[in-house]
């Protein structure tokens, strides 16, 4: 019996022993660094190039929203105005471009037509009356001071003649090429113009160009939204990754490429993640100072990391837990 007695108190203090050498032993073994991290998202602002009031939001935050649906209009009075003078502006133009390549109408060319033939009217009979005259001087009944009138007249008649006449032919070609050229490109200046006016009306109402969840309204019916100032902000849920900030002496065992668990409390789930970026932060306090004997300071770098099972959903905002061992 005490032979029994002596054996189970060796073993227990056998036990203790080793329990109270196990525990020093853990004690003075190196403690694995946590780094915390949070789960951040690619962010979309859904603004407007143009400014105006805010007619109506059409989603709220939590909606989900995919390419092409209609997420907020403006109402801008100014753009209606500009559009109906770039309108008219274009009408004009085209009506000008019009008549240049059309050339003058049926009743200016006859018009012209008539001057032309009233001018060589004039000029053959004052023709007519100069040879009267001249044979008139001829038997020296007339002087020859009024025979060189009736002469001046005459050449008169015939210079106004030949101006009438290419009076006449210039209206019936119409005007000039490169006036027709001139006329046609204004047309397309104005269209243009129309154009960019148009698009900026189209651009009151607003559409999404990205699939993702709601995040943010920040401004309502009735409110002036500034040009390009983000009305609605969207979240892609799809594509989330992992960012930790790291202090250099810790960054080699997170090179470009290689794998870590990290603890996401909100899911209770160890999730594993691959390193795709790497960039020193540009915040000087990331600075950190070591002992004076080692002569150099340590900089903070940002690590981004995405799951390497892309069915995880993740959510912006999530923290997670890294250990990392210190006898690396």
């Amino acid at each position: 019996m005490n032979t029994l007695k002596t054996i189970i108190v060796a073993l227990i203090a056998v036990g203790f022993i080793s329990w109270v050498g196990l525990s020093f032993y853990k004690a003075y073994q190196p403690q694995p660094i946590r780094l915390q991290g949070m789960i951040e998202a690619q962010q979309y602002s859904i603004s407007s190039k143009v400014p105006g009031r805010v007619d109506d939001v059409l989603v709220r935050k939590g909606d989900s929203v995919k390419p092409g649906d209609l997420i907020f209009t403006l109402h801008s009075p100014e753009i209606e105005a500009k559009l109906a003078q770039a309108v008219a502006g274009e009408k004009a133009a085209d009506a000008l471009a019009t008549e240049a390549n059309k050339g003058a109408r049926a009743q200016q060319i006859q018009a012209s037509k008539d001057q032309w033939l009233k001018a060589k009217a004039a000029a053959d009979l004052l023709e007519k009356t100069y040879q009267r005259i001249n044979n008139l001087f001829d038997d020296g009944v007339v002087a020859e001071q009024q025979r060189d009138e009736v002469n001046t007249q005459w050449q008169a008649a015939k210079y106004t003649e030949s101006a009438a006449y290419q009076m006449y032919q210039m209206t019936k070609e119409g005007v000039r090429d490169e006036t027709k050229l001139a006329a046609t490109e204004k047309a397309v200046m104005a269209a243009g113009a129309v154009a960019e006016v148009e698009a900026y009306a189209a651009d009151t109402q607003i559409k999404s160009w990205f699939e993702g969840e709601v995040s943010q309204v920040l401004l309502q019916s009735g409110e002036l939204a500034p040009q390009g100032f983000p009305v609605v902000t969207v979240i892609d849920t799809q594509d989330a990754w992992a960012v930790l900030n790291v202090r250099e002496d810790y960054l080699k065992q997170f090179d470009k490429g290689t794998h870590f668990d990290a603890y996401l409390p909100s899911l209770d789930k160890t999730i594993t993640f691959a390193v795709t970026h790497i960039a020193v932060m540009g915040d000087f306090a990331t600075w950190r100072s070591t002992d004076a004997s080692q002569g150099f300071d340590l900089r903070t770098f940002e690590v981004e990391a995405r799951p390497v099972d892309s069915d995880i959903q993740l959510r912006m905002g999530m923290s997670l837990v890294v250990e990392i061992s210190t006898d690396n």
